[in-house]
């Protein structure tokens, strides 16, 4: 019996740990430090999901794209360095000899400020490996103020970075005092 009940509790163990591994949770923040949304990160056969939930923008197109370090530091978010590009391909998701892997398609911010958008980065994990988005310390999750045109190098012509989230390989323990996340009050605000 106690080999059976053992053999439970490692599975039930494992089944944790994986989840763990399969999604990430990140906020994002603009230059002044504002936490502004959330993206939700999801493991999938084709890549990785990205659910995103922002506010606070200039209505219209924005590229959006993964970045190499888990670092936002404001205003310009430059420490979270270059397009996530492993295999050392050429920016745009148009390009003939693209796309960077953190290349993903415009979002569209509507007449608010808001944007609502689910996205697949088709070929990265938040596995282990070549292509996953959590090797060394992690990536971040940049939007730009201008829209992405899909093959300038090195970044689509899409302007300054005003947005940011650290995607880390160890995810910050929540505290009892974090940000309230903005978009939840724009639900609320719908319902009514």
């Amino acid at each position: 019996m106690r080999p059976i009940l053992l053999l439970l509790l490692i599975l039930i163990l494992s089944a944790c740990q994986n989840e763990s591994q399969t999604t990430r949770g990140v906020d994002m923040y603009n230059s002044s430090g504002d936490m502004v949304g959330t993206a939700d990160l999801t493991e999938q056969p084709d890549g990785v999901q990205i659910k995103l939930k922002l506010e606070g923008l200039t209505p219209g197109f924005h590229g959006i794209h993964v970045h190499e370090y888990p670092k936002c530091e404001g205003p310009e978010f430059t420490s979270a360095g270059n397009h996530f590009n492993p295999e050392g391909k050429e920016h745009g998701l148009m390009h003939p000899k693209g796309a960077h892997l953190g290349d993903l398609p415009n979002i569209e911010a509507d007449g608010a400020g808001l944007v609502e958008a689910e996205l697949m980065l088709a070929g990265a994990t938040l596995m282990e490996g070549k292509n996953s988005l959590l090797q060394g310390e992690g990536t971040s999750l940049i939007v730009h103020d201008g829209q992405d045109d899909g093959v300038t190098q090195p970044s689509g012509n899409s302007g300054v970075r005003i947005l940011c989230g650290e995607i880390k390989t160890e995810p910050e323990t929540t505290s009892s005092e974090s940000p309230t996340d903005p978009t939840d009050f724009n639900e609320k605000q719908e319902e009514e």
